[in-house]
């Protein structure tokens, strides 16, 4: 393509561009990198407590990290059976999502892409 004298961009305005597109390519290839969004698994807040206990139960047993939710340790607090669930269902999803897990516990569990973390409980994700 032929530009002319009168198209082409002022010297001034090539510097900021050219920091823009470099910007935006850095962004791009950081994403591409990471190749997925960061998500979370937590406890569907519409399941019965006793499927939930049911399905924290089998998370915590079969390699779910669930120190962090005894009493004295960051994660008990608050001291609920969904927020415990969740923190067990996210240690079992982010350990096992790359082998073939899933967050699912018999539709005890959803994802989410906001990050439930608070205070000083901090909910991993693992890419």
């Amino acid at each position: 393509m032929l530009l002319y004298e009168s198209q082409k961009l002022p010297r001034n305005m090539i510097c900021p561009i050219l920091k823009l597109l470099i910007v935006l390519l850095l962004l791009n290839l950081c994403f591409q990198a990471s190749g997925q969004y960061m998500e979370w698994c937590i406890a569907d807040e519409q399941t019965p407590d006793e499927d939930l206990q049911r399905a924290m139960e089998w998370a915590c047993g079969n390699g779910a990290d669930c120190s962090k939710i005894q009493l004295n340790h960051p994660c008990y607090l608050p001291n609920t059976l969904k927020d415990h669930a969740s923190y067990s269902f996210n240690s079992y999803y982010q350990k096992f999502k790359n082998k073939g897990g899933s967050c699912y516990f018999n539709s005890a569990a959803i994802t989410t892409d906001l990050d439930p973390s608070h205070g000083s409980c901090k909910f991993e994700f693992i890419p």
